[in-house]
């Protein structure tokens, strides 16, 4: 009997796509729903053997548990519990040699006979180290050998065959992100902390990076006397491209600063460019940033008061840098 020909795409009704992948993700969503009315005391004590931990939280798993797992580790790691993903393959050629007496294992298998995690079992076990199961079956082997065990069983796949891991791995990598996440709590992780281990994304930029890094220095300061006419206060604004120029004593201090903004209130007064004084024109209560300052600081300070640049002064009130938006942007804090 000839075979019958596979849909084609472009026939198969967008309706039925549309109700399909709306029951994968009302089973899941209920998948994970479940979870909660399943968190008690072995995920409390779970989540206490982690805070202990004072090694690494191996985590290990095949197939899709491992995935899950190689996720659950990096999750872990980024927020201050020291974690790697282990492959059960390679553990029992050697890399079991990777787990110490100081870790905790973090074991992850739906069924709970995954034939490369039983291999490894014995050895974890005679390391004393203690083990915490994943798994949807509370009987099985992993759950005998582990030292806490969190259900994360599931009715059925979202698979219609109920056989591709699909609402089991959701609410698995659902319950790797609820001890993440409870622990890190307890841990007092803060932005800071979060910021340190994600020193090249942009909240890492927000959080570390200071005034000092990428403000300008030396020669490519704007700066002129009080007593410097305004045709040459004009001239040092245009050199240094800042959009201001800062009015210092002979101790560089700073006594006030000019801006474009300056500018276009001293031409509606019409005044005499080569007569007047910067000290005359300049704005003596000025805003300004210090070099230790967080560059986000900086923004904001730029946002909350509508302006563009700002001088970097010391203690003594020395001018020490000065930056505008453009230098923020280039530094990716904007």
């Amino acid at each position: 009997m000839p075979q019958s020909a596979a849909p084609s795409p472009r026939t198969t009704a967008s309706d039925s796509l549309i109700a399909r992948g709306r029951r994968v993700l009302a089973t899941e969503s209920e998948a994970v729903a479940a979870l909660q009315h399943r968190l008690g005391e072995d995920f409390a004590e779970a989540c206490r053997l982690l805070l202990a931990c004072e090694g690494r939280i191996v985590v290990t798993g095949m197939g899709k548990s491992g995935h899950v797992g190689s996720k659950i580790a990096a999750t872990l790691a980024s927020t201050g519990s020291p974690s790697f993903f282990l492959h059960p393959g390679e553990a029992v050629h050697g890399d079991i040699g990777m787990i110490t007496t100081k870790d905790v294992v973090l074991a992850i298998s739906n069924s709970g006979e995954t034939d490369e995690l039983l291999t490894i079992l014995p050895v974890i076990k005679r390391l004393d180290v203690p083990l915490v199961a994943l798994t949807g079956n509370r009987s099985s082997t992993l759950a005998r050998y582990a030292s806490v065990t969190l259900d994360v069983s599931v009715p059925a796949e979202a698979c219609p065959l109920n056989l591709a891991p699909t609402a089991s791995t959701t609410a698995t990598l659902a319950m790797g992100d609820a001890l993440a996440v409870a622990v890190l709590e307890a841990r007092g992780f803060t932005e800071e902390d979060f910021a340190r281990s994600h020193p090249g994304g942009s909240l890492g930029r927000r959080l570390l990076l200071h005034v000092d890094e990428v403000m300008r220095k030396g020669e490519e300061l704007p700066a002129v006397g009080p007593d410097t006419p305004l045709s040459a206060g004009l001239l040092e604004m245009s050199r240094k491209g800042l959009g201001m120029t800062t009015v210092v004593d002979d101790g560089r201090r700073v006594l006030g600063v000019f801006t474009d903004g300056d500018l276009r209130r001293a031409l509606d007064g019409q005044i005499d460019l080569r007569a007047t004084r910067m000290g005359e024109v300049m704005t003596a209560r000025f805003k300004s940033a210090r070099p230790r300052m967080l560059a986000a600081e900086a923004v904001h300070l730029m946002e909350t008061h509508r302006i563009t640049a700002l001088p970097v002064i010391d203690d003594d009130g020395v001018l020490v840098g000065a930056l505008n938006v453009h230098d923020l942007l280039r530094a990716g804090v904007m």
